[in-house]
C-alpha cells in the first residue's frame, strides 16, 4: 500500500493529512466548505483515500489554510511515491464542466514547477478567493516535485473553472501513478 500520513503546525495552521494512493474515503474538513468540495473531488476522481484536518486562521482569510494545505498534501505525495519507481509518470486530462473546460498535464519529475493559465471572473466561491487556485496548485507541485501545467481553455463561472481544473489534475495524478511494467523510475537516467 502506498501511503503517507503527514502533520505540519504553525503559528497560522494546524494539518493533518493521511494519504492512500490505494483508494480509500475522502474525508475532508479544513472550515472552507467550497475548499472541502474540492479535495473531496481530487480524492474521488483521483481514486485516492484522503483525510484532510485543518485548523486556519479563518479570521484573516482563507489563504494559510489553502496555500499550506497544499504544503501538506504535496509532502504527502512525494512521501507516498518514494523515488518513484514502477509508476507512469505523466498524466494529462481534460475536464468539461458546464460552459468550462479545465486541462491538467503534468510530470511526476522531482522537478517541480507550475504553469498557471486562469482568470476567474468572480472573486469568490464562498469562503474560497478564487485567486488561490493557483496558491494552492503551486504549493501542493513545489512540494510534491511535479511539473504541473494547468489551464482553463474557456469558462464564464468560477466555481466551474476552479472545479474543472481540480478535477482535471485528479485525472491526470491517477494516470501518472498507474503502475508500469517496470519497477525502476521511467527515466533515461535511471532515477528521478
Amino acid at each position: 500500500m502506498k501511503g503517507a500520513v503527514v502533520d505540519r503546525k504553525t503559528k497560522e495552521t494546524d494539518i493533518h493529512i493521511e494519504l492512500s494512493l490505494d483508494g480509500g474515503p475522502a474525508d475532508i474538513d479544513t472550515g472552507i466548505g467550497f475548499f472541502d468540495h474540492m479535495l473531496t473531488a481530487l480524492a474521488v476522481h483521483g481514486g485516492f483515500g484522503l483525510t484532510v484536518k485543518a485548523k486556519g486562521d479563518l479570521e484573516v482569510d482563507c489563504h494559510h489554510t489553502i496555500e499550506d494545505t497544499g504544503i501538506v498534501l504535496g509532502k504527502a505525495f512525494a512521501e507516498a511515491l518514494g523515488d518513484k519507481s514502477g509508476i507512469a509518470r505523466y498524466g494529462s486530462f481534460y475536464i468539461p464542466m458546464d460552459e468550462a473546460l479545465g486541462f491538467c498535464s503534468l510530470d511526476i519529475s522531482g522537478r517541480p514547477f507550475l504553469v498557471f493559465n486562469a482568470e476567474f471572473p468572480e472573486e469568490k466561491i464562498g469562503g474560497y478567493d478564487s485567486c488561490m487556485t493557483e496558491e494552492f496548485m503551486r504549493a501542493f507541485a513545489f512540494n510534491a516535485g511535479i511539473t504541473l501545467h494547468l489551464s482553463c481553455i474557456y469558462g464564464k463561472n468560477s466555481h466551474h473553472i476552479t472545479e474543472a481544473l481540480y478535477k482535471a489534475l485528479a485525472h491526470a495524478l491517477k494516470a501518472a501513478v498507474t503502475p508500469n511494467e517496470s519497477d525502476k523510475p521511467l527515466s533515461t537516467k535511471g532515477t528521478l
